[in-house]
């Protein structure tokens, strides 16, 4: 079956795909099964710690942009020397978290395109994570002020929750925003408290949902793929 004829490729390259397991080998059939849905694929600590670089090459492979979710967090020289080499790996997105602060952010950023230039890449997006969705306390402010972390590190996109779509779209109107952990109207929210249904975060103004155990938990998964996919095709300007 074609991705074409599953599902338009607007909405197909607005979805990610997270490969939450600790088996390369679970992860690529899981990305077989359900690249007709999914252009991206999200590759988390989990996967990461158990395959390394070569998760992000097995999925490269399969066609997939690959997002490398590993929320860098330390002192700047650090985070731009492990951006530098994750930039030479050929992922589309790679996440830093904006608590490390304007500085960490920013050497992330020019690692990565420091990177990606000497393998003759392009340079990945770098996402700043804003408020974690297992976080239901964070005060009021601190959302604002990831914000401003990122845009005044450079970077290129948001990773926020469902809820802070509509703030942070306005306090950042041009920039890329990723929304994890959405699940259909009726799923589990298991451990994610910031969370909301893919459709209301992509009507709020996200550009890329990540979407993983609501499809990869379920007992049909290329059929949980298929029902979000085609929900989100009937959103005017996103798709249908």
């Amino acid at each position: 079956m074609s991705p074409t004829a599953t599902v338009e490729s607007e909405v197909r390259d607005r979805l990610a795909l997270a490969l939450d397991v600790d088996d390369l080998v679970a992860a690529r059939r899981l990305a077989r099964d359900l690249q007709p849905w999914f252009g991206v694929a999200k590759v988390g600590l989990e996967l990461y710690t158990a395959a390394g670089p070569d998760a992000v090459g097995a999925l490269a492979d399969l066609g997939y942009r690959v997002f490398l979710d590993l929320k860098m967090h330390d002192i700047p020289t650090t985070v731009g020397r492990a951006s530098r080499v994750v930039g030479a790996y050929g992922v589309s997105f790679l996440t830093l978290h904006a608590s490390g602060g304007r500085a960490m952010l920013r050497a992330g950023v020019e690692g990565l395109a420091e990177g990606a230039a000497a393998a003759g890449l392009a340079a990945p997006v770098a996402l700043a994570v804003t408020v974690l969705t297992s976080d239901p306390d964070a005060p009021p402010h601190i959302l604002p002020k990831r914000v401003r972390a990122a845009l005044d590190g450079g970077c290129q996109g948001l990773v926020c929750g469902a809820p802070d779509v509509r703030e942070a779209r306005q306090l950042a109107p041009r920039i890329t925003i990723v929304v994890p952990g959405t699940r259909p109207e009726g799923a589990s929210r298991n451990d994610q408290a910031r969370t909301g249904t893919p459709a209301d975060a992509l009507a709020a103004g996200a550009d890329l949902l990540v979407i993983g155990r609501a499809v990869t938990g379920a007992d049909d998964p290329p059929a949980a793929a298929a029902a979000i996919a085609a929900d989100l095709a009937t959103i005017p300007g996103k798709g249908g």
